[in-house]
């Protein structure tokens, strides 16, 4: 299936990489556009077969399914050069939370819908969040969830719910690496552990913990109690982390709600409802 990609930043290479590597799609399916054309260049140069374009307009002209991989603040910029290119047997997918279903029905004449990525796509893993348009089919739902399961575990969500589900799922990932590299500094700080061991053995542990609150089958809760035997070491520390932790995360989502909020608000001012 001929699949474009408009921006090639960060998470649009990584989607990318992730549909090639996973066999999803075949280079040669592949057009890619960015402001810096370099960037897809590159990718064109590393995976023989793909089409790096130098303008929006010419992926919109070769697809029917498309990427849209650039900053809410882009969006402004990119619809409008893509929207006389479409007709309603396009489909666009939008992978930036702030810009809403009803921005993008607003903006275009196909069939939309958004799909949130991880990082941990990179590896086939992890969720994608998937949200879609009334004015999709069956079939357009299908084919989206198959391209995603190549590479995640597609989740439809509710829109209400996409900043949360993004917090877990896909701001989750560096979160967790930063709780991990916290634990790591102090073990070795507090011990002299080499920090290249000392971070090996707290990834293959993060690694297996994920597998047991998935293929083993646990939930946070059970693993916890299995792990800290009343009375022994975890259970030490498992209380001092309930005291001194409180209500972080609860102030963590607050926060990232309040900069969705903004992004939202500024997406608003960008597309004014064509309907009102």
């Amino acid at each position: 299936m001929k699949t474009g990609f408009i921006g090639t930043g960060s998470m649009g290479s990584i989607l990318i990489e992730a549909f090639i590597q996973s066999g999803a799609l075949q280079p040669e399916e592949i057009t890619a556009s960015n402001r810096n054309p370099s960037k897809p260049e590159k990718l064109a140069e590393r995976y023989p077969g793909l089409r790096a374009v130098l303008t929006n307009r010419e992926v919109a002209e070769a697809c029917r399914l498309l990427f849209v991989c650039v900053k809410p603040s882009e969006f402004k910029r990119v619809l409008p050069e893509i929207a006389p290119y479409l007709d309603p047997n396009h489909l666009v997918v939008s992978i930036t939370s702030p810009v809403l279903i009803r921005h993008l029905e607003d903006q275009l004449p196909c069939k939309v819908a958004k799909i949130i990525p991880s990082i941990t796509n990179y590896v086939l893993s992890g969720a994608a969040l998937c949200i879609y348009s009334d004015r999709l089919q069956p079939e357009d739902k299908l084919l989206l969830d198959r391209l995603a399961g190549c590479i995640s575990r597609p989740i439809e969500v509710e829109e209400s719910f996409t900043r949360v589900t993004s917090d877990i799922s896909s701001c989750g990932p560096a979160f967790m690496a930063f709780l991990l590299q916290r634990f790591v500094d102090a073990a070795v700080e507090e011990t002299g552990i080499p920090r290249e061991e000392a971070t090996r053995l707290a990834s293959e542990m993060l690694l297996g913990t994920g597998m047991l609150l998935t293929a083993g089958g646990f939930t946070p809760d059970e693993l916890q109690k299995r792990v800290a035997v009343p009375g022994g070491i975890t259970a030490e520390g498992l209380r001092l982390m309930d005291r001194e932790v409180k209500d972080l995360f609860n102030q963590l989502i607050r926060i990232t709600h309040a900069k969705y909020r903004e992004d939202v608000d500024k997406v608003e001012a960008a597309f004014p409802n064509k309907k009102t």
